[in-house]
């Protein structure tokens, strides 16, 4: 076999690779995205709160961006407003629309890409 066809089946087995793990990792965010468990928040945490619901698409739109994030930086609270045990953070953090993300005084509500930077410290 020539090192030109070695070379490009190394290569067709790469791609094959990367689009296959590229795929299982979009399904799991997906999968997490989807979760709903009840969040309890410790008193004086220094995490980004994250206030979405996994029906809303603009959440749904910024979702992988912050996953991604806080699974290098662990500095993120991922809260699924359709979980009805994390409702009560509306009226504590008077909370109006998600996506929204608290951290500290600083607090956004919207998809800006460059905002969101600002709040989690990209």
């Amino acid at each position: 076999m020539t090192l030109i066809k070695r070379v490009g089946k190394a290569l067709a087995v790469i791609v094959v690779v990367l689009a296959v793990s590229g795929f299982a990792s979009h399904q799991y965010v997906n999968h997490v995205e989807k979760q709903r468990p009840i969040v309890t928040l410790a008193k004086h945490s220094d995490k980004v709160l994250f206030f979405y619901r996994d029906d809303c698409s603009d959440c749904q739109s910024i979702f992988h961006r912050i996953y991604w994030h806080n699974v290098i930086s662990h500095n993120i609270i991922l809260i699924n407003m359709n979980q009805s045990q994390n409702r009560h953070y509306i009226q504590k953090y008077q909370l109006t629309s998600v996506p929204t993300l608290i951290h500290g005084r600083q607090r956004y509500s919207g998809t800006n890409q460059q905002r969101i930077k600002q709040i989690v410290g990209d």
